[in-house]
């Protein structure tokens, strides 16, 4: 599918994606050729009030995905830290009917199209308030993750079903507690993939040595790992120096099969200078680099999406300041030194 994205640039077995907001920007296809929503799917956009669901942005964002013939991801079914306020003051059993609704509404909507779904965001940094609702800790430690796959696995039936968390790319320690959690979905059948966010935090420092020892960790699983939410920060020299350190060893590694970035125009990332792309248009020198790099320096430009960056920019969404405060506090936390 990804290779039907002739303005990508990548076209080969292994995609590159970006996130889309409020509206898709121009130039989206002329690099990307994977879709993760940014807020829209995310349960507390769609549902903020009770019963009242929200439909339309990731609509939007599923509808130019199959446009555009490139893959979908719905990000994300189950996560504590953008879970509508009204859940929490519920009782136990209208938690998990609740919890089961949207799920298996989010499947009728979307599961014909998603190629991904993120099924469980952050288990080891934001567990959810219902999460004893839904099997606690339970036997395994982890039967509230398990309950939330198997539900996945009947609303989304032909998608790939994905885990993804933060902070495992720099911390080996870590990443032995995540793949605990795999096997116990893998040894169910309950899951198809590991997402790794990948973000500044960790990326701007973490040495190639740590990267390749976690990489090699979540490997030896036998699942493909795709890079959820990649985006390194930096002036322009910093951060193409970084991408030129790193980029290659999750490209490049077998058992990565896609990379997503997290944001790329100017103003519009989630973190100051994790751009690749200004707001007038002008790549930075990462960006040109990452061109290159991928071959597709000289690749054909849809005329559709060719037009300038300032026709159609992605527009915030009304929750993307509760994200950044939501998804920094934990980091502020617990970014393990490296």
């Amino acid at each position: 599918m990804a290779g039907n994205a002739s303005a990508a640039i990548t076209n080969g077995s292994k995609f590159l994606g970006n996130i889309i907001a409020g509206s898709a920007p121009g130039n989206f296809t002329t690099y990307w050729n994977q879709v993760t929503p940014e807020n829209g799917t995310k349960w507390g956009s769609i549902e903020g009030n009770r019963n009242q669901m929200n439909w339309g942005n990731a609509d939007m964002i599923y509808n130019y995905a199959i446009s555009k013939n490139i893959p979908f991801k719905f990000h994300t079914l189950v996560w504590g830290s953008q879970e509508p306020n009204w859940v929490a003051g519920l009782s136990a059993a209208e938690q998990k009917a609740e919890i089961s609704s949207f799920i298996t509404q989010a499947g009728q909507r979307y599961s014909a199209k998603s190629a991904f779904v993120d099924v469980v965001n952050e288990p080891l940094h934001a567990k959810p308030s219902y999460r004893n609702a839904i099997g606690g800790d339970g036997s395994t430690g982890w039967d509230w993750v398990i309950w939330s796959f198997q539900q996945a696995r009947a609303a989304f039936p032909n998608s790939k079903l994905l885990i993804n968390e933060y902070g495992i790319i720099g911390d080996p320690s870590l990443t032995d507690k995540y793949v605990t959690i795999i096997n116990h979905l893998k040894s169910r059948g309950l899951i198809d993939g590991i997402g790794i966010q990948c973000h500044h935090f960790n990326m701007d420092n973490v040495s190639v040595n740590t990267m390749n020892t976690v990489l090699n960790k979540l490997a030896a699983t036998g699942l493909p790992i795709y890079v959820s939410e990649l985006d390194i920060t930096g002036d322009d020299n910093t951060q193409l120096a970084r991408y030129q350190a790193k980029f290659p060893v999750l490209w490049n590694h077998p058992s990565v099969k896609g990379v997503t970035l997290w944001g790329y125009i100017q103003n519009q990332t989630w973190a100051a200078n994790t751009h690749l792309v200004n707001s007038n248009g002008t790549e930075r020198p990462a960006m040109k680099w990452l061109k290159q790099y991928l071959g597709g320096s000289s690749a054909l430009m849809e005329s559709t999406d060719a037009q300038d960056i300032t026709d159609s920019v992605i527009q915030p969404d009304s929750v993307a300041e509760p994200q950044l405060q939501l998804d920094l506090q934990p980091v502020l936390e617990s970014v393990p030194a490296e």
